[in-house]
């Protein structure tokens, strides 16, 4: 039973750990809650990173989960650009800042997220080198991009995931030259295999975009501190006054690994090991967001997701689990994207390898379609391409597990709501 003598501390300043906050504070929790950042900005939104904000269309206030004032007047204490170094579970206490402030928690949320994997190549230590994770890349990002309009620049990216592609599309709006480098044969390989990949070269083609695929970057060449090369494992040489690394993200868990908590195998993504509840492996202590592993009921398997919904949604879901409610993390996974003229959504999971086939509902050559990843006769996952107010319909299909038949699924005279019944 909680009451105003307990304290919960969250541990993350993500879209997560600030909606893990507020539901504690609408469920009625009365005691502490403590929230700790290890940026100086207060906890925000990761999506307009890449998208409006990045583009300019969004101001930077928009990003932001609540705005500055909400967290007093909820009586949150938010502890902004203090990295907590260390969890003990036998005090139940954490260590933050420089001063090594120590807290005790009662119960304890860690959603400290992921951050970028680095490009281990000689000259990545180059001014010119960049990354997106944080508010304050976009920042930086932002003005780079439109110098580089300005100027006629050239931009390269190592990666042709789902930052990368967005990066790409808002350097060309810039006006800026962009080469993209990935060594898989298509973009999204690993997200939509290579059925649905060759969408997304031609989108960014027709918009001037160059690929580079199949190589790897090898050196990034500079002068004075400055990019002005790109090399790549096939000889090739390629002009480059900013690089962007985007060769995705690794879960942050060596805090919850140093405490002695179970963490997920490389093969399985990696993060913090949590039950259905989101508890870890200590039963005080919950993980959410791109740092949790859990196993997924309806795909039967181990998931981490790093995507927007996944924080969303886990940081209220881990929240009531503190409080003691009973609930079962079985969302389906959900992300979107936004490049050019160009909107998609993407429910489910269906890796390569995971599939017997894609169906096709539409016209792909236009852009304006649904893509279904079948097993089995079975939907694991659909992508709308700018096709709207689908996803429900979707996801109602990929957990109904029903057998569809082909025709009907690709058929857009036949009502999806249809289709999920046994």
């Amino acid at each position: 039973m909680v009451d105003a003598d307990q304290t919960f501390v969250i541990v993350g300043g993500g879209l997560a750990g600030a909606k893990a906050a507020e539901t504690l504070r609408a469920e009625g929790f009365t005691g502490r809650v403590i929230l700790i950042c290890d940026e100086r900005d207060h906890p925000y939104e990761r999506p307009p990173l890449s998208k409006g904000y990045l583009l300019g269309k969004e101001d930077r206030e928009s990003v932001f989960v609540h705005e500055p004032g909400w967290y007093a007047r909820h009586d949150v204490e938010l502890h902004l650009g203090q990295t907590v170094v260390a969890v003990d579970r036998a005090t139940r206490t954490v260590r933050y800042g420089d001063d090594g402030t120590r807290v005790r928690y009662d119960k304890l949320l860690l959603a400290t997220g992921s951050e970028p994997r680095r490009l281990d190549v000689p000259g990545t230590d180059l001014a010119g080198v960049h990354h997106l994770r944080r508010l304050a890349h976009a920042e930086r990002l932002k003005g780079v991009l439109a110098a580089l309009g300005r100027d006629n620049g050239h931009l390269v990216i190592a990666g042709a995931g789902w930052i990368g592609l967005e990066v790409a599309a808002a350097a060309r709006e810039y006006g800026a030259e962009v080469t993209v480098v990935e060594r898989a044969p298509t973009p999204l390989h690993g997200v939509l295999g290579p059925e649905l990949g060759g969408v997304f070269a031609e989108l960014h083609q027709a918009h001037g975009v160059r690929f580079r695929f199949g190589v790897r970057l090898t050196e990034i060449v500079g002068q004075d501190g400055v990019v002005l090369a790109a090399r790549t494992d096939d000889g090739e040489e390629h002009p480059a006054h900013a690089v962007l690394a985007a060769i995705g993200a690794a879960p942050r868990v060596s805090l919850a690994q140093a405490a002695g908590l179970e963490i997920a195998d490389h093969a399985d993504g990696g993060g913090i090991v949590v039950d259905a509840r989101l508890r870890t492996s200590d039963p005080d202590i919950h993980a959410a967001g791109d740092a949790a592993s859990f196993h997924h009921a309806l795909f039967d398997t181990r998931l981490r997701v790093e995507h927007w919904a996944n924080a969303l949604n886990g940081g209220p879901a881990a929240a009531r689990a503190m409080l003691g409610q009973d609930l079962s993390q079985d969302r389906v996974p959900y992300f979107f994207s936004d490049q050019y003229d160009l909107g998609m959504e993407y429910s489910g999971w269906a890796p390569p390898g995971s599939y017997d086939e894609v169906v096709i509902r539409g016209d792909a050559g236009k852009r304006e379609f649904i893509a279904f990843w079948r097993k089995d006769g079975r939907v694991l996952a659909g992508m709308n391409v700018n096709v709207w107010d689908v996803t429900e319909p979707i996801q109602k299909l990929i957990r109904a597990g029903t057998r569809v038949d082909t025709e009907a699924l690709a058929d857009p005279r036949v009502p999806l709501d249809s289709l999920a019944v046994p």
